[in-house]
Order: C-alpha cells, then sequence, then structure tokens
C-alpha cells in the first residue's frame, strides 16, 4: 500500500453531514456498550488481535447495528439500498464518507466506536484496516497510513493526568485519540503530526465524536508549534520505533537509535507552564556497559520532576520481530524479509545496542531547587486507568521534599485503601519469616517491611502522630523509643513514596 493507494479521506469541511452522520449511528446503538453487546466478549477480544471472523459471523443478520458494523468497522460492502433506512447516504456519498459500486457501498475509512473515560460515546477515524488490531493487515508498503487505536494510545490516555487545563498539546497526534481525551478537559487543544493525513483524520475523529475542533499544525515534534508557546498539559504517542531508516511514517521517526524519544524528552521542559505536566510513551536503547536508568535521567530537562517506568525489555531479535512482524513484512518475500532482519541486527550491532525498553515518561514543571527524578522498573499487572495515580506520585514527592525526618515524626497518616499484609513463613511457626504490604489498586505495588513498619502501617488512622506511635510500640517491644525514632523515619519515607501511607 503507497501513498497513492491510500483512499480519498471524507471532506472534514461539512459539520453538517458529520453532524446527521454521528446521530445515525448512535441511533442506531453504534457505541462501545453496543458493538460488546452484540458481538459479546469473545468476538470483541478478537478484533483487537486483527481476527475479524468471529465479528463477521456476529453479524450475519441484517439489523442497523450489523449493517453498520460490517461497513466501518469490518469493510465489508452492504446493500445500497438497505442502508438508506440508516444513514443519510446521498450526503455520506457527496462528501466522501461511502463510495458507491453499482448497487453496493462502502466506506472509505474505518471508524471504531470508542467508549470516553466520562462514559462519552467518541468514535475514532482511521484509514482502511487500521481500527482494529494495528497495522498487521495494511500490507508492508504503509508509507503514510493513519492507524486507529492500538495498546499504546490506551495506555497513554490511561496514564494522563485529567484536571481542567488551558492548554494541550497532542504531539503526533495521529488518529487523533489524545487530543480528543485532552478535548474534555482543556480549553484549547493542539495537535501536531508530520503527516498532514493524519491532521485530516484527527478533524474527522473529533468533529464525529461531537468535541470541540482543535489547532492543527503540520511538523515534527516542537517545529510547528509557536516559540513562545507553552502549555499545562503535553501528550505524545511518538513514532518511537529503533529501526534502520524511516521506511513507515506511523512507527519510524527517522533518527538514529532512541534520539528521537531523548529529544522530546529534552525539548519539553521549556514548553510546560510551572506545574503542567508532560506525558510519553517511548522506547530506549540499553547499551553495553550503560545503566539505562543513566541514560533515562539524562534526558530530564532541567527544572522537571520525572517519573520514568520501564514496562518491558526485549533482546535485539525480539524486538526486531516484533516489528517486523508488525509491517506485515513476514508475509512478502523471504529474501526480503531476511535483509531488513539482517539490517536491524546491523543496526543495533554498530551502536552496541543489546537490547530495547519499553514504558513512559511523566515530566512536571517545578520550582524545586532539586527535582526528584525516579526511574525504575515495573513490569508488573497494573490498573488502569492511571492518571490519578501519576498525580497523586508527584503531590507525594512535594510533600516528602517539604518535610524531613523530624518534620515526619510530627505528622499524621493514614494508610491507604485497598492495601492489604501478608505474612510469609514456614507453617506452624512462631513469627513470619517476612510482611509484605500489598496494593489492589493503581500500581500494585508490594513492599516488604519489617514488624516495626507493618504495626505502624496497621494503626496508621491519621489520629496519632507518626512519633507518637512509635513510642507506643517501643514501649510494646521494649525497645529504646529514641533509637526507634531514628531508625524509622527512612522507612515511613519509603511507605509514602510509594504510595502506602497518605498524610491526614
Amino acid at each position: 500500500m503507497s501513498n497513492a493507494s491510500l483512499s480519498p479521506l471524507p471532506s472534514a469541511d461539512r459539520p453538517d453531514v458529520t453532524a446527521r452522520l454521528r446521530d445515525a449511528l448512535l441511533g442506531a446503538s453504534f457505541t462501545a456498550d453496543g458493538l460488546l453487546e452484540l458481538l459479546g466478549a469473545p468476538a470483541y477480544a478478537a478484533l483487537s488481535r486483527s481476527e475479524t471472523v468471529p465479528a463477521l459471523r456476529a453479524t450475519r443478520g441484517d439489523t442497523p447495528l450489523e449493517l453498520l458494523v460490517r461497513l466501518f468497522l469490518l469493510q465489508q460492502p452492504v446493500p445500497h439500498a438497505r442502508v438508506t433506512d440508516v444513514l443519510p447516504v446521498d450526503a455520506c456519498l457527496e462528501t466522501g464518507w461511502l463510495v458507491r459500486a453499482d448497487d453496493e457501498v462502502a466506506a472509505t475509512v474505518d471508524v471504531r466506536p470508542y467508549g470516553g473515560p466520562g462514559g462519552e460515546d467518541w468514535f475514532i477515524v482511521s484509514d482502511l484496516g487500521c481500527a482494529v488490531g494495528g497495522a498487521g493487515g495494511i500490507g508492508n508498503h504503509a508509507q503514510g497510513v493513519v492507524l486507529g487505536v492500538g495498546g499504546a494510545s490506551t495506555t497513554l490516555a490511561g496514564l494522563t493526568v485529567r484536571t481542567p487545563v488551558s492548554a494541550a498539546l497532542d504531539l503526533g497526534t495521529g488518529s487523533g485519540i489524545q487530543a480528543l481525551h485532552a478535548a474534555a478537559h482543556a480549553t484549547r487543544v493542539t495537535a501536531t503530526d508530520v503527516n498532514p493525513r493524519a491532521l485530516h483524520i484527527t478533524a474527522l475523529t473529533l468533529a464525529l465524536s461531537g468535541a470541540p475542533a482543535a489547532e492543527l499544525r503540520e511538523g515534527s515534534l516542537y517545529e510547528s508549534v509557536d516559540e513562545d508557546a507553552t502549555y499545562d498539559l503535553i501528550v505524545s504517542n511518538p513514532p518511537f520505533v529503533i529501526s534502520p531508516g524511516a521506511r513507515l511514517t506511523y512507527r519510524d521517526g527517522g533518527m538514529g537509535g532512541d534520539d528521537l524519544c531523548r529529544r522530546l524528552v529534552q525539548e519539553t521542559g521549556e514548553r510546560l507552564n510551572p506545574g503542567g505536566f508532560a506525558h510519553f510513551l517511548a522506547n530506549w536503547q540499553h547499551v553495553e556497559g550503560e545503566d539505562w536508568t543513566d541514560r533515562l535521567r539524562s534526558w530530564v530537562p532541567r527544572g522537571c520532576d520525572a517519573w520514568i517506568v520501564q514496562r518491558e525489555v526485549q533482546d535485539i531479535t525480539q524486538y526486531a520481530e516484533l516489528w517486523l512482524r508488525d509491517a506485515g513484512d513476514h508475509r512478502g518475500d523471504v529474501g526480503e524479509y531476511q535483509a531488513r532482519y539482517d539490517a536491524w541486527l546491523d543496526e543495533f550491532e554498530a551502536r552496541k545496542v543489546k537490547a530495547v525498553g519499553f514504558g513512559w515518561i511523566t515530566l512536571r514543571r517545578t520550582g524545586a531547587a532539586e527535582p526528584s527524578v525516579v526511574a525504575e522498573e515495573w513490569p508488573h499487572p497494573i490498573e488502569q486507568p492511571l492518571g490519578e495515580t501519576v498525580r497523586a506520585h508527584f503531590d507525594r514527592v512535594d510533600y516528602l521534599r517539604a518535610h524531613d525526618d523530624a518534620a515526619l515524626l510530627e505528622a499524621h497518616f493514614t494508610l491507604a485503601g485497598e492495601v492489604v499484609q501478608e505474612q510469609v513463613g514456614l507453617p506452624g511457626a512462631e513469627d513470619p519469616e517476612h510482611v509484605v504490604l500489598r496494593q489492589n489498586r493503581g500500581m500494585r505495588r508490594a513492599t516488604r517491611v519489617d514488624t516495626v513498619g507493618a504495626g505502624f502501617a496497621g494503626v496508621c488512622d491519621g489520629t496519632m502522630s507518626a512519633g507518637r506511635i512509635l513510642d507506643a510500640i517501643a514501649q510494646l517491644v521494649g525497645e529504646d523509643p529514641v533509637a526507634l525514632r531514628d531508625r524509622t523515619p527512612a522507612q515511613i519515607r519509603l511507605l509514602v513514596e510509594q504510595g502506602f501511607l497518605e498524610p491526614a
């Protein structure tokens, strides 16, 4: 699929037709909830794996919803006469949402129902073949293609802090999902992309979802943004794939190694308003003789707190195979596939890369003299959405920065909600070998504590200061209260930092 073979896009300049189309889709329950009810959970889940057969089997009837699913989500032609009862067909043909061949009509773009965080009924527009399961079905020459909703998109949307803001910026908007989320809580949204087709599709996504229009700018990173413009929120799911060359716009940034992600992070500090957040997905190289956390810490701009979470690490062969398969290269000529695979390994070998990490980076503009930079590996299950967890992390950073050990002992704390205690030891033993506190929400962390730490956390209900609790524990276990006060603040600080304890 080359640029020349991409379908012409619907007009973005006919809001009257777009509004009528939206009303028709909603009237037929072509929504995320309606789709789940029609298809059932197994067929619905299969769509995310690029498998459409179960959904096709579930839509063999003639109801309006079945017709719309086949038309806009499964890219099947439907009878013109039948769909005239469901859609404003003539207007959709005139504005390019549909094309006609004989007695059938077909969609020119994918339209996927998408549920907003507040129960909104949204629609994500993308190129044909891209609303379901990513790029695997679009061939291996998809330069300029615009993908729909994927796991990376929803991950970024879920971890973004959602507070009312004046100005938000979506860098590399793609199909517009991040701009759509931002429009729900930002007065003004700017969306950029190096691909003009993506900007057109973003306008369609916003209009079909009933969201305010965004300011659309063509360009890479910050080059299309006004030089003095600053924002309260910046989000980006950039083309972060570390690859030899820039063959596919949707994934390859065209810079060597992980330079695109590095530049994106480094150039963001001066673009954030005080207290503003920036959220990025990224890949980064694990280079021989270099700690990955040192590499990422060096990216953080001055004046910013940062929280960097590595969710996954792949060796270079796994990584190359993942993205070759994502583009469908494994289904083409064997010799060409092997040559591309070899080129990928040549690139990594030249850069002394042994593995690639994937995760997220959050920045917050701060006026603190010593910004906090936390870089950690957390491959364990989490609970989305994480936006409130992310915001709370930085609130705790502020709290701990303002409280030395003496102030911590004077403070009052409560145990965070849904924290449980686990005791591990041999059956029948009088005392456990160790005690673990575990969260059932957010990051779902687990941390080992000693008996004092477990006892302390267990009685934190906000009524007594930390120091008074420790004095009571010292009397109970027969320990010197001064010594206990001296050695425990570090454990309290860790429990606050990780969200097990909250300031009362």
